[in-house]
């Protein structure tokens, strides 16, 4: 908005580009079609199509490049029309134009053998548009989203005091609740005399020892956890044990249940970050010395197998389930590609490069 009244545009120009900010995706994509657009303006007098065009042009030249796109295509070649480092040379960007107008979808596949073709160009030309067109962002307005404002707050703060980890109660999430003594000290000395509020602080009472209990229990469940996965604290991820609630539970003398509900939507901030308490429970899978690894070390050595590949030569799922089972850990092809899928790992063929 503030680029916008920095223009020389009219003002009824500057109405139709606000009009159009009002249905910019958080990504920065216009999200209605313009002449759904025109038609809701047939009040505005001797409105033509053509100003609503030319208010999308205008807010299509603002800051981030590519806002105002009605699609990805459009997106990178506004940002490409922007580049002056690429519009001068005129090969180049006509090439890098052909790529996205037309061969998106094969760019995606990471079919090079087919742009190729298309685009009747050598692997080192192709290699140069590759390069610019990733260095394009397909989400204008990502960096400017809104932060949502409810952030999660840590229930319990692990950290390592002396070569030992320790584990506490976030203060900040204690509730700041007393009963108040200059009226228990008058309800003690009339005892007797008014059973109603002898009964309201009896359940004052109640209240705050159950507080007190809960916080209690989340504290207990907080620290067998991290006796049961020091391994995690002291190495991360890949050294994850199996862990399932009825292990606690059995532990703490609790019902598994009562664990289950002091894991739910209760966080721990850990050195690797902020976690759910349920995090460090999951699947297990068998080894060939008949133990158990945790999925969630399965997925961290997936993640370390892949970041260690050679881009030319990606490994496949095959390979990936080969691999384990040289540590050991007997995977499923189809499990490797759940576990890779859940981090949003893309398959082999899109991982490789040229």
């Amino acid at each position: 908005i503030d680029q916008l009244r920095m223009t020389q545009a009219s003002e009824r120009d500057k109405n139709l580009v606000l009009w159009l900010i009002d249905y910019l995706s958080d990504d920065g994509y216009l999200t209605v079609e313009l002449e759904d657009l025109w038609e809701t303006l047939q009040d505005e007098p001797d409105l033509e199509f053509e100003e609503l065009g030319a208010a999308l042009r205008l807010l299509q030249s603002f800051d981030p490049p590519g806002v105002g796109a009605r699609n990805a295509a459009e997106c990178l070649l506004l940002q490409l029309a922007q580049r002056k480092d690429i519009t001068c040379q005129q090969s180049l960007y006509t090439h890098c134009q052909h790529i996205v107008r037309d061969h998106l979808g094969l760019l995606a596949q990471r079919d090079f053998t087919k742009l190729k073709k298309a685009l009747n160009v050598d692997e080192d030309i192709l290699k140069i548009c590759h390069q610019i067109i990733r260095s394009l962002e397909p989400f204008p307005g990502a960096r400017f989203r809104r932060i949502d404002d409810d952030h999660v707050v840590p229930d319990v703060i692990v950290k390592k005091l002396s070569g030992q980890w320790h584990v506490q109660l976030n203060p900040d999430v204690m509730p700041k609740i007393r009963i108040n003594e200059m009226y228990a000290s008058i309800l003690r000395s009339h005892r007797g005399q008014s059973a109603q509020l002898s009964a309201q602080l009896q359940e004052a009472r109640w209240l705050l020892k159950n507080v007190q209990q809960r916080f209690d229990t989340i504290l207990r469940v907080s620290q067998a956890i991290v006796e049961r996965q020091i391994g995690y604290f002291n190495h991360g991820e890949i050294a994850m044990q199996p862990l399932v609630l009825r292990e606690i539970a059995d532990l703490l003398g609790l019902h598994e249940s009562t664990v289950s509900r002091v894991t739910t939507q209760k966080y721990m901030l850990t050195p690797y970050g902020l976690v759910e308490l349920k995090y460090f429970f999951g699947s297990h899978v068998s080894t060939d010395s008949g133990g158990q690894a945790s999925s969630t070390a399965i997925r961290a050595l997936i993640k370390q197998l892949i970041s260690a590949e050679d881009a030319k030569q990606p490994i496949s799922d095959s390979q990936i389930a080969d691999l384990l089972g040289q540590q050991g850990i007997v995977v499923a092809r189809r499990t490797v590609a759940k576990y890779r899928e859940s981090l949003k790992i893309p398959p082999v063929n899109m991982r490789k490069s040229l």
